[in-house]
């Protein structure tokens, strides 16, 4: 299936699941100022998805992992650790993260997924490369996964 590409807000997609791009989840979650998606998530969605996350321990790079949403409308969030310890993401990093995630929606059941530009937030990757990367990595792993990808910007 072809991802769809829009620009707005993840927050506001109508999926089963979106996909947080997180940390390796070594540094406590209420160490961490919140910005970008997991800001996002936390405002509106509260804590609880970050408490069960903590639970999970150190994530290794590209992984992924599903908590509940929290008071969000979806079925699940899929949080993936798309930067390394440096706050930095890479090609091989958004791939992995991205097949994880499919993987996950698979094991969860999600048929729609809605993903933001891994790594172009706090990982300082280019948004357009970002992009790039994870359109490959969709197009060979998302046959039997609806997939959006938002490209955040303001209302």
């Amino acid at each position: 299936m072809t991802p769809r590409i829009v620009e707005g807000d993840l927050l506001e997609q109508r999926v089963d699941a979106i996909v947080n791009a997180w940390n390796r989840n070594i540094i406590p979650w209420w160490l961490l100022l919140p910005q970008g998606v997991s800001g996002a998530i936390k405002k509106r969605g509260g804590l609880q998805p970050f408490r069960e996350l903590a639970r999970v321990g150190p994530m290794p790079l590209g992984s992924a992992v599903v908590t509940s949403a929290g008071r969000l409308p979806y079925r699940g969030l899929i949080h993936v650790a798309g930067i390394n310890m440096l706050w930095r993401s890479s090609e091989r990093a958004i791939r992995d993260s991205v097949r994880n995630a499919l993987a996950r929606a698979r094991e969860y059941n999600f048929r729609t997924v809605a993903f933001p530009l891994i790594g172009a937030g706090s990982g300082g990757f280019n948004e357009e490369r970002a992009l790039a990367v994870m359109l490959s990595a969709l197009e060979s792993e998302a046959a039997d996964v609806d997939v959006t990808v938002v490209r955040y910007r303001p209302n």
